[in-house]
């Protein structure tokens, strides 16, 4: 069975929009991964298991933060506003809300 990653009909979609479908169900996909193997290390008891388990955690993470930067270069208005929170001490939400406005 496919994946409908489309809400509206694929045949009047650009290709630019399809392939951003794709790069965002990508990233849901790592997304997705990222948090099965983060509660299938909480509970393993194998040492060595739980190793394997993290590093394959390891390259989801590297795989999600390949697909949000292809999204980002894309996406002028999403890059301007995440710089205004990611990597930025203090308050989160008020960091937000000042890149929010800062883009509007």
């Amino acid at each position: 069975m496919g994946f409908q990653q489309y809400h509206e009909p694929p045949d009047e979609l650009s290709q630019e929009t399809r392939t951003f479908a794709r790069m965002i169900a990508s990233l849901i996909e790592e997304a997705d991964a990222i948090n099965w193997y983060q509660q299938r290390m909480s509970v393993e008891k194998d040492k060595g298991a739980k190793a394997i388990m993290e590093d394959a955690q390891g390259e989801e993470f590297k795989h999600f933060g390949m697909d949000l930067e292809f999204l980002l270069r894309r996406t002028p208005k999403w890059r301007d506003i995440l710089k205004g929170i990611l990597f930025q001490d203090g308050d989160i939400v008020q960091h937000g809300e000042k890149a929010e406005k800062e883009n509007d």
